[in-house]
């Protein structure tokens, strides 16, 4: 149903007003405390990943089996070495 000019004037005025009277309250107020939460785990989980690689490594240079270090991630041997083995170097 089309809109006189008139009525999206007096609807832009109504939301301009409502803007301009608007004071914040504390509910509406955000910290960046929440983020600053993801980006610390994020971090985390990056020197883990790199603490897990270098344990896998040290695993394997020890003589484990694929299959012994995938029982300690939860994993079968295969996934644990097609995750944190080395790629396979092509000729």
């Amino acid at each position: 149903m089309p809109r006189s000019t008139k009525h999206i004037i007096e609807q832009a005025d109504e939301l301009a007003r409502r803007f301009q009277d608007h004071a914040p309250g504390s509910s509406n107020v955000k910290t960046a405390d929440s983020l600053r939460e993801v980006r610390l785990a994020f971090l985390r989980r990056a020197e883990a990943e790199q603490e897990l690689f270098a344990a896998v490594d040290g695993a394997r240079a020890d003589g484990q089996s694929w299959a012994a270090v995938g029982a300690m991630l939860g994993t079968s041997g295969e996934a644990a070495r097609q995750r944190y083995g080395a790629p396979a170097v092509k000729n």
